[in-house]
């Protein structure tokens, strides 16, 4: 898939009616898949095998996987049967699926370098709270891959005759240059965080591996410094340095990766689905109907208002799967405020996003978040005096600062609800707005800790299908008793009268 790709013309009926078979190099594709769940006790067999006898058993191994791969590909039928798709699978122990085209909520097609060396794309069909997809095809022409992604589109419920007739054309939301993907490295946090995966999993196998390393590291960086008589200003100095550095290579590595996953982000309309595709090496493409869209979420971290940038995230109805990347989470991984007001007003119209009229949390309620900090930082300065003596003490001189922190949060924090939105705000160096409509909230709590008994406060939980792992919470906490009641109160009578859209 390149940019310059032309759309892909609609599937006609004889085209799709009949069954169809994967391309035929899919069974390589899912060898490959194969090996990579098996790499580890195959490396262990061949590496600690004893004797010739043993030492084979990695080729056999591998010779049963390629078997399999290729039962996979003969026995597997895809095609059409009215308003649904069936899959076939099996000769032995047969499978049949018919899965109807309203019943797919989001499409997503995969090409690693070997996918585009060949020309083709891996399929995976998702609907609204599964954990695994409803059809996971391996691999398809691309042509046949777009080709189905259409067919998803005209014949799912979500889009009207009208909706269908125009599905073909696409209107372009939102192209990310070069410069702006440099910018996404440079705000998020993907180096650190995959810098942290790799130490852990490092420490799955090996558990004296990391504390080795920095004990090695340590003594030659002591011993070095030592040789040349750091005095205390040298060695501040070159802790500074030393982090620093640190905090450089980080942003490098997440501009190189931002590059690798976001590099020709483009997001476009194809009548009411939404599809985004990305990637230098490997490109991903991911479309999902904008019905399904359940809440959002506007980020921006100091870096980001720094650039004057923002970020504008989705919730769809579809289940959590183990690749992440693979979702339409992100509609706008960078770009201008204005940019990201102009998506949420096209893709949210006449909802009144920007007319809200915003109520403040009680300025006193910042002792509630910086009580949770404390105990830690007791905790960290009696280690630390412990084993450094009154240098540890330093520690506490986070409590001041957090309790800073906390107040401006305090102050920052609101909530607000309209006709059609609900919407929370909180963070001050890190700052996000939450909100979704009002008819796809699912579910509503009011909730009272201790805390909130001892204060007469509440916290409002607001709940929609599909809210991911990395979202911040939808609620609205440290409320006044009175208040949170009739917040409770009025969000239960329009729930109550609304159907639920999702």
């Amino acid at each position: 898939m390149t940019e310059a790709e032309p759309q892909p013309p609609a599937p006609t009926a004889s085209a799709t009616d009949a069954e169809r078979r994967l391309h035929p190099m899919s069974w390589l594709f899912v060898l490959l898949a194969q090996l990579k769940q098996f790499i580890v006790p195959l490396l262990a067999l061949l590496v600690f095998g004893q004797g010739d006898r043993n030492e084979l058993w990695p080729l056999i191994g591998v010779g049963v996987l390629a078997l399999v791969s290729l039962w996979q590909y003969f026995t597997y039928r895809y095609g059409v049967a009215g308003d649904a798709l069936v899959v076939r699978s099996g000769l032995l122990e047969r499978s049949l699926r018919v899965i109807p085209f309203a019943r797919i909520h989001n499409v997503a097609l995969q090409q690693s370098m070997l996918h585009r060396v060949f020309g083709v794309a891996e399929v995976r069909l998702e609907s609204a709270g599964g954990k695994k997809p409803e059809a996971e095809m391996r691999v398809l022409k691309l042509e046949d891959a777009l080709a189905l992604e259409t067919l998803v589109r005209q014949r799912g419920r979500a889009a009207g005759p009208a909706a269908a007739a125009a599905s073909v054309a696409s209107d372009t939301l939102l192209e990310l240059s070069p410069g702006e993907v440099l910018r996404l490295g440079l705000v998020s946090n993907r180096g650190l965080i995959l810098v942290a995966a790799a130490f852990g999993g490092a420490s799955q196998f090996n558990r004296e591996l990391i504390p080795n390393l920095f004990e090695h590291w340590g003594k030659a960086l002591f011993g070095w410094a030592g040789e040349r008589h750091f005095g205390v200003a040298e060695y501040a100095v070159a802790a500074i340095s030393l982090a620093l550095l640190a905090v450089l290579l980080m942003r490098l590595l997440s501009i190189v990766l931002a590059l690798l996953q976001y590099y020709g982000f483009r997001l476009s309309e194809h009548g009411r689905r939404l599809t985004v595709e990305r990637g230098l090496l490997a490109r991903w493409r991911t479309s999902v109907s904008r019905r399904r869209i359940q809440a959002w979420t506007l980020r921006e971290g100091l870096l980001h208002r720094w650039l004057r940038r923002q970020t504008l995230e989705v919730d769809t109805a579809v289940g959590e799967q183990q690749n992440q990347q693979r979702a339409l989470r992100e509609v706008a991984p960078i770009a201008p405020p204005g940019k990201c007001a102009e998506l949420v007003a096209h893709l949210l119209p006449a909802k009144g996003w920007d007319s809200l009229s915003w109520q403040p949390l009680p300025p006193r309620s910042w002792w509630r978040l910086w009580l949770p900090s404390v105990p830690w930082v007791l905790l960290a300065a009696a280690v630390l005096a412990w084993n450094l003596g009154g240098w540890g003490l330093l520690a506490l001189a986070w409590l001041p600062w957090s309790a800073f922190k906390a107040r401006r949060r305090a102050a920052r924090a609101a909530w607000a609800l309209g006709d059609e939105l609900v919407a929370i705000r909180e963070g001050w160096i890190n700052r996000y707005w939450r909100f979704a409509e009002i008819d796809k909230l699912q579910a509503l709590q009011l909730t009272r800790n201790p805390v909130d008994r001892r204060c007469g406060t509440a916290t409002v939980w607001l709940d929609t299908a599909g809210a991911g792992a990395m979202s911040p919470p939808l609620r609205v906490r440290f409320l006044p008793l009175a208040e949170a009641q009739a917040l409770y109160a009025t969000l239960s009578r329009e729930v109550a009268r609304r159907p639920l859209r999702w």
